[in-house]
């Protein structure tokens, strides 16, 4: 596994340059962002992708998170009308997932099997946006938590203690904290919190 530690507030662009390399040629990266650790890959590989299943010990039809730059990525994944846009704009970027109806960019195996929907998100961590603005494209992502536990790991030396040869880079960029993102599901009349997580949601008269 490589190790890159990396400014949690200024990162080394050269480091996160090598990054979007790894993450290009199918390597599998653990990597900070405003709520947890997660472990992330280029979209649509489906080799790196069953990677982190195993890792994880998820199903096979575990959803995955698309990690966006911006809105304008999600308007090339997801079908977003207005209501949708202004809810995504006053709430982006930030620790929250959003459930949006996929649209034809998106690879099937991607998307949820019954509902045809994926999981968005744009987080608001200087580490991962510039590794997303050098990647150029979304990063297909889960939380990094251990199989049967808890809470996600959140100190990269533990990370690096427990996962070893199981990634291919670890992406220091400090301590993260535990609680995952709030998620919230777009695909209806009005927004469903499905998970009240880190995102606040009072606005919604939820929490």
């Amino acid at each position: 596994m490589q190790y890159f530690e990396v400014h949690p507030e200024n990162p080394q662009r050269r480091l996160l340059s090598q990054a979007a390399e790894i993450v290009r040629q199918g390597g599998v990266i653990a990597y900070p962002t405003d709520s947890c650790y997660a472990l992330g890959c280029h979209i649509g590989e489906k080799e790196p992708m069953e990677r982190i299943l195993r890792l994880r010990q998820l199903p096979p039809d575990h959803n995955f998170t698309l990690i966006c730059r911006d809105l304008s990525d999600i308007s090339a994944y997801a079908q977003v009308d207005n209501q949708a846009y202004r809810l995504l704009k006053s709430l982006t970027p930030g620790p929250y997932t959003f459930i949006l109806a996929a649209s034809r960019e998106v690879p099937r195996r991607l998307q949820n099997p019954k509902r045809q929907t994926i999981g968005l998100r744009v987080p608001d961590h200087p580490v991962v946006n510039l590794l997303l603005e050098l990647l150029g494209e979304p990063l297909m992502s889960v939380t990094l938590i251990e199989p049967g536990a808890d809470l996600p790991l959140t100190d990269p030396e533990e990370i690096r203690e427990q996962l070893g040869s199981q990634i291919d880079l670890l992406v220091d960029g400090g301590p993260c904290g535990h609680e995952p993102t709030t998620i919230i599901d777009l695909t209806g009349q009005a927004p469903v919190v499905l998970r009240e997580g880190k995102g606040d949601v009072s606005f919604l008269g939820g929490g």
